[in-house]
């Protein structure tokens, strides 16, 4: 099997120290292993998305010294297949509409009968106040529109547990790199376990079809990707995302996560984060090389 990473980022602002890291090391390991660097550019949010910024990106990464394959993969070109994805789950009964506001999440979750409010992956974990509203299969009626679609937890724990029977009570994935308690080699963990670690997560949401979690499971796969290169911020995730390939019988990369680049307080760097931005640094007459030794990555 040939070796597959890709770096997939939004253009909703510039590249930082952070994506430079991302973007060198999966870069890195396809090379080093004779495979393939895919990029990918995660626009499905039309809003926030800016074709100035997805300029900028490969201006950067080829500034780098990064090669990747074209054409580029654009999200915004595969809501056809996250529609089909979409329908799937809902004809089996995974999906179902919810209305609830964040204000409506919160209030819901800090009621007295809730106890603590609980968080995962998402924010604040959805307590299931739209789940049984319509009283009947939704397969039953056709999937709506311009509304959030979530994804019934506990039906995907069962529906995960019975088609994998004869394999134990876990499902996995292999790490590579260090989860941000250390985790590493085989994860295994229950698929029930996840309706109280995450809830019912947002599949698709109102204001476009789709979502992250929907999206990377589908782009991977379809990409061939083989591993999957990204920050510690996001190893909780990878639990969702290796559930989602188990409901749409998808192969699961190896996943490395790597530790993020930190400012000098210890906050982790955001786009918000300009001053950290990779152009800034270029105008201010900083070299690939430094931008490497900045983030702690061997020379080329």
């Amino acid at each position: 099997m040939q070796y597959v990473t890709r770096f997939a980022p939004s253009p909703t602002g510039p590249l930082h120290l952070g994506h430079a890291y991302s973007a060198i090391l999966a870069h890195d390991m396809a090379m080093a292993n004779g495979g393939r660097f895919l990029l990918r550019i995660e626009d499905i949010d039309r809003e926030r998305s800016k074709p100035e910024w997805e300029a900028q990106i490969y201006d950067d990464l080829a500034w780098l010294g990064l090669t990747w394959e074209t054409p580029v993969m654009r999200q915004s070109d595969r809501l056809p297949a996250y529609r089909q994805a979409l329908e799937a789950l809902w004809q089996r009964d995974l999906l179902y509409p919810c209305t609830c506001t964040r204000r409506d999440i919160l209030d819901s979750a800090s009621a007295p009968q809730e106890g603590e409010v609980q968080y995962g992956p998402d924010g604040i974990i959805y307590p299931g106040t739209c789940r049984h509203q319509t009283g009947m299969p939704h397969s039953l009626t056709p999937m709506p529109d311009n509304v959030a679609l979530r994804l019934d937890m506990d039906l995907t724990a069962i529906q995960i547990g019975e088609n994998r029977i004869g394999e134990g009570e876990f499902v996995y994935f292999r790490e590579t790199g260090h989860g941000p308690n250390g985790e590493t080699g085989l994860i295994e963990f229950r698929p029930e376990d996840l309706l109280t670690t995450v809830g019912d997560i947002v599949l698709s949401r109102k204001t476009f079809l789709g979502s992250y979690h929907m999206s990377v499971v589908l782009d991977d796969a379809a990409q061939g990707v083989t591993h999957v290169v990204r920050g510690q911020d996001l190893f909780e995730a990878t639990h969702i995302h290796v559930a989602l390939q188990r409901l749409l019988k998808l192969p699961t990369p190896e996943y490395h996560h790597h530790a993020l680049i930190r400012d000098e307080n210890g906050k982790r760097l955001a786009k918000r984060d300009d001053a950290k931005a990779i152009r800034k640094f270029r105008e201010e007459g900083a070299s690939p090389t430094d931008i490497r030794e900045m983030v702690g990555l061997p020379l080329c």
